[in-house]
């Protein structure tokens, strides 16, 4: 027990306050999920080739070929290596629409 006299208003802090984690870094079972998707990911990716060539050409018996298909599972893929940037609009207002101002300085 702390002999420290509180002031009104001042809340008592756990002996280990501000101990933890510094800020925005992971825990450990969250790295390590994370490591093992991708190594899974990296031990994969000829696999991944071969379905989607599969998808696209079609393998002459079973599956008929379906190159937009093949597309759309490859661009669902690569959004999680390459993130999406997030879509911005810009609207002006009909009575003061937006200007654009470009000016050259030497």
């Amino acid at each position: 027990m702390s002999n420290k006299i509180l002031k009104s208003g001042d809340k008592r802090k756990p002996p280990a306050a501000g101990m933890g984690r510094t800020k925005g870094s992971q825990n450990k079972v969250t790295k390590d999920v994370k490591e093992a998707i991708a190594r899974f990911a990296e031990g994969n990716v000829h696999k991944l080739e071969e379905w989607l060539e599969t998808i696209a050409y079609g393998d002459g018996d079973q599956v008929k070929p379906d190159p937009a298909k093949a597309a759309d599972l490859y661009m669902k893929v690569i959004e999680y290596h390459i993130p999406k940037l997030a879509r911005t609009e810009i609207a002006g207002d009909e009575e003061k629409p937006l200007q654009t101002i470009i000016k050259w300085q030497q």
